[in-house]
């Protein structure tokens, strides 16, 4: 072990290169500090050139207001800085830098000339820095702005040199600072030159959708849907990708606070949440977001960076995100949508509280058949003719459905209520215009084939005992039964098993508990009882079931139970997730028509009707147009 050395002050040089061990990670941690300071000085022209990917030359020039000559040198001493000047305003942080640390920290790591030339000024002054050391200052041939250069990044310090990747990533990495910055200033003009060669030339004034194109390609920019809600001060605006479109990673996720390119945990689950239920675990969607909120709302001083934040008030920016989100994906990214009915959003008129408010689960619903109930002794789904028209029945298959718009507004508009068509039989309402007119012709045209209608679309039949396939207009349509009837099945328990009912046993059933289930029954003790199980546990190795759900028979809730704690659910949502899949009728189960109308029936009454508990789709649809290019007939 050494010997103790004594506390001292370090020297400055060493200090310097410390806190550029903490800002300049590489050189696009330059590219982002020069290019901010720009956008600080009120520029609107930002003009980049690297070469050897920064290690060699990194150039901004900008027209901003520039520096006085008596404050350039200034300019590159820590924390010196013109942006705040009591705590008052770093309560208030309206810029990008305000800690005076960006440009002293990259003048000890490189050759540094800082070059710029203020309003009123007769002439440029320009201070030259080496390693840390101001070397001169002097006049300078400049018109208007600022010029940066930094030259020979990290050569007083070669270790840090090997951290670096290839010429190439590097510039990468250079032009994605550019691009976040770039993207959240439209009104200024950038342009970037790599080894003498123009990469980017943004013109100033496009709009989002136009300077985002210059980065990703157009299979991905067409999947976008415009993202915009204000609510209780906060407004997130942006662009998120329809959940087809989805891919396997989170590249290209970027995220905004008050222009400030962020990497936030609170933001990304918030839009993940968005997407539950539309997209598979391991799948990303796409988003550009920006949330803009007042100044004291928020802290950016948590981050040396400056790439983390704080809010505070965490629940109401998670609830605005979420919403905008969610609302962006209910108005614009349906696959199937009934004529004539409009989706809740899509009018500009739905509350952003109202937005926030319908993405949580129902707790309140009208009862509904068990899922599982309406299988009989081979486990088929009951008759369509059954509950329709069977004589002597004793519920309406259609009465004992939930009414879920009233919760959950799900991506698709429900079925036009029989009251609102024209005739019997007939899926679009009066009202709907001209251009229903050929629409009603195909429909009528499918019923006289003997294609019956269920919501207003005409079925066609069941491929490979899996696929059912529907017709509405000239569309054609692919809906997975077991995926179909998962999103029911789910949709049943939330409705019926947030209320806590529980239908007590007369003789109380017995489960032994491995040391791991009893683990499990300690975390999702409460979420089952909410469920309308009631449970004792007289010791650690035994359970005792005395109660169960009004709707489960004693051993199907034995089963349910088993299956909880063996599952890697952590809460009431997962596990219902998994037992629908398990309770789902499955691939290659044949089903006769009125089976498979009664599933569709059911299935157009949900919310989030697209996608199943696990985010895989649950429809396809093909437009005359694609399939003609499936057909090569284009």
């Amino acid at each position: 072990m050494p010997g103790r050395r004594p506390i001292r002050v370090l020297p400055p040089a060493l200090m310097h290169q410390i806190a550029a061990g903490e800002v300049v990670e590489r050189p696009a941690s330059v590219v982002k500090e020069l290019v901010e300071n720009s956008l600080d000085a009120g520029a609107r022209r930002v003009d980049v050139r690297i070469e050897r990917g920064g290690a060699g030359l990194i150039s901004v020039r900008d027209d901003g207001h520039g520096i006085p000559p008596d404050e350039l040198e200034l300019a590159v001493t820590r924390h010196a800085t013109s942006k705040i000047a009591d705590l008052a305003d770093l309560e208030r942080v309206a810029s990008f830098g305000f800690r005076g640390e960006a440009l002293p920290s990259i003048a000890s790591v490189s050759r540094f000339l800082m070059s710029s030339r203020s309003a009123g000024q007769d002439m440029g002054w320009q201070a030259r820095v080496t390693h840390g050391e101001l070397a001169e200052a002097g006049p300078a041939p400049l018109d208007k702005g600022t010029l940066v250069e930094v030259r020979d990044l990290f050569s007083n310090v070669p270790a840090r040199l090997k951290f670096l990747k290839t010429e190439n990533t590097e510039a990468r990495r250079c032009q994605d600072a550019i691009m976040r910055m770039a993207l959240a200033r439209p009104d200024v003009r950038f342009t970037l030159h790599v080894n003498g060669r123009e990469a980017l030339n943004l013109p100033e004034g496009q709009s989002l959708r136009e300077r985002l194109a210059a980065f990703w390609p157009p299979a991905v920019m067409d999947g976008l849907l415009d993202v915009d809600l204000e609510t209780r001060g906060l407004r997130v605006s942006g662009l998120a990708s329809q959940p087809r479109t989805a891919q396997g990673r989170g590249d290209r996720i970027l995220l905004w606070v008050r222009g400030r390119p962020v990497q936030d945990k609170l933001l990304l689950s918030a839009l993940r949440q968005a997407y539950s239920g539309r997209l598979l675990s391991k799948e990303y969607p796409q988003a550009v977001l920006f949330l803009d909120l007042p100044p004291e709302q928020v802290d950016v001083n948590v981050h040396p960076a400056k790439l983390e934040v704080r809010f505070a008030e965490e629940s109401a920016v998670f609830s605005a995100v979420r919403a905008a989100v969610a609302r962006a994906l209910d108005s614009g990214g349906a696959l199937l949508r009934p004529s004539g009915v409009q989706v809740a959003g899509t009018d500009g008129e739905t509350s952003a509280e109202t937005d926030a408010a319908r993405l949580s689960p129902p707790r309140e619903a009208a009862s509904l058949r068990e899922p599982g109930q309406g299988f009989g002794a081979a486990g088929k789904f009951r008759g369509y003719s059954e509950y329709k028209r069977g004589p002597g029945r004793d519920d309406d298959f259609r009465s004992r459905q939930p009414d879920f718009s009233a919760n959950r507004s799900g991506s698709l508009p429900l079925p036009t209520p029989e009251s609102e068509r024209s005739s019997p039989g007939e899926p679009f309402p009066r009202d709907h215009g001209a251009d229903a007119a050929p629409l009603r012709a195909e429909v009528r045209a499918a019923s006289k084939t003997d294609a019956p209608l269920v919501g207003g679309f005409a079925y066609l039949g069941q491929v490979s005992a899996t696929y059912l396939v529907l017709a509405q207009g000239h569309d054609m349509l692919l809906v997975d039964q077991h995926a179909a009837h998962e999103r029911v099945i789910l949709e049943a328990m939330r409705a019926q098993r947030t209320r806590g009912d529980s239908q007590p046993l007369a003789l109380p059933l017995e489960l032994p508990l491995h040391p791991a289930e009893a683990e499990r029954l300690e975390a999702l003790w409460d979420d089952l009882r909410q469920a309308g199980f009631r449970l004792e546990q007289p010791a650690p190795d035994r359970l005792l079931l005395r109660g169960i759900p009004p709707t489960l028979d004693s051993g199907r809730a034995k089963e349910y139970l088993r299956a909880a704690l063996n599952s890697g659910a952590s809460g009431l949502e997962e596990l219902w997730t998994m037992l629908s899949c398990k309770s789902a009728i499955k691939a290659g189960q044949a089903l006769a028509r009125d089976e498979a109308l009664a599933l569709l029936e059911t299935w157009l009454a949900c919310p989030d009707r697209e996608y199943c508990p696990h985010g895989r789709p649950v429809v396809l649809r093909w437009t005359p147009a694609e399939m003609e290019k499936l057909f090569k007939r284009k």
